[in-house]
């Protein structure tokens, strides 16, 4: 994948998609959609606290304007840290990506595949932000790039992360097409490679790039959320699952745009999907939330303005940001 076509997973995720249907789940649940908090500029990766608290990374505007930021109970935004870097590469803005909570620390991922990491358990709200330069951080784009997977795109992305056992942390990287490991006393390795799919259209190459984007552990296997590269086939995006050796199969296939996949929804996941590309670029309020079991998938939430991750508060309580609106929301069912 080149350096444009990676870029796009950062904010605009850019790519040629149009909305699947799969076998519908019943639904049985009355879900709620609100807004929760306005006025966040690029909002990508949310995690979230057992005291109510939801975090923000927000990729900003391309002036090196990036930021995390906590929302209180209270719907109130706070800024927590400042100062990363948001640039235009290739027309596209490349800034903060995914949070995630691990061992009382906060991990951030950054621009260029940087790793940030900060204890902020001593935050309180009004406090003076931190300045993302003071964060320990961990660069591992020159050790990406060196290895053989790596050599058709000479690129990396560290976008999204989860916590697998013994505490190691694995990430997708959406440039290189494989999934990264470190372990919990941070040595890194590659933990696996994500494979294209026969390219059902006759236009383009033969193999078309499956873009890893969200994944989560279900305590027994890895669950990875993919889109599509060129020529962008609708309808064809895979699920894979990968067992706790790095072995690839597929789970599901029939998606589009999938941006993240979040388990605890009982049977199976729920994933997003970003939205549907027409003529215009990505068509607003067509993105979606959707339930997945190993026999199908259907629509939880339809009508969202272009989100990019949904995060679990309690076992009735989502939340979502929405890239579109520049807000996050709340969803119940």
């Amino acid at each position: 994948m080149n350096h444009k076509a990676s870029l796009c997973i950062s904010l605009s995720l850019g790519l040629l998609m149009t909305s699947c249907e799969d076998h519908r789940i019943p639904a049985v649940e009355t879900i709620k959609v609100e807004t929760y908090a306005t006025g966040l500029v690029g909002p990508i990766g949310l995690e979230t606290e057992a005291n109510g608290r939801v975090w923000v990374a927000e990729a900003g505007s391309g002036k090196n304007d990036g930021k995390v930021s906590v929302i209180t109970p209270d719907d109130k935004v706070h800024p927590v840290i400042t100062g990363f870097d948001s640039e235009m590469m290739s027309g596209e803005l490349d800034g903060l990506n995914h949070l995630l909570f691990a061992d009382g620390v906060l991990y951030i991922l950054g621009s260029h595949s940087r790793l940030y990491k900060v204890n902020v358990s001593s935050f309180n709200p009004g406090d003076a932000p931190l300045l993302a330069q003071s964060l320990a951080v961990e660069d591992k784009a020159q050790f990406i790039i060196g290895h053989k997977f790596a050599e058709d795109t000479g690129e990396t992305h560290l976008y999204n992360m989860t916590l697998g056992p013994n505490g190691d942390l694995y990430f997708t990287d959406a440039a290189a097409n494989a999934i990264i490991r470190r372990t919990k006393v941070g040595m890194w390795s590659v933990f696996a490679s994500i494979p294209g799919i026969k390219n059902p259209t006759p236009v383009g190459p033969p193999v078309v790039e499956s873009v890893p984007t969200g994944i989560v552990f279900d305590g027994q296997k890895f669950l990875v959320s993919t889109l599509l590269g060129f020529p962008f086939p609708a309808n064809a995006a895979p699920i894979y699952q990968l067992d706790q050796a790095g072995n690839v199969s597929e789970y599901q296939r029939g998606f589009t745009t999938l941006v993240d996949i979040n388990s605890g929804f009982n049977p199976g996941f729920l994933v997003v999907q970003h939205g549907v590309f027409g003529p215009q670029g990505f068509a607003p309020h067509t993105g979606q939330i959707r339930r997945v079991t190993a026999t199908g998938s259907s629509v939880a939430v339809d009508g969202l303005n272009l989100p990019t991750d949904l995060k679990q508060s309690d076992a009735h309580t989502y939340y979502l940001s929405s890239l579109g609106d520049g807000s996050v929301l709340k969803v119940t069912y």
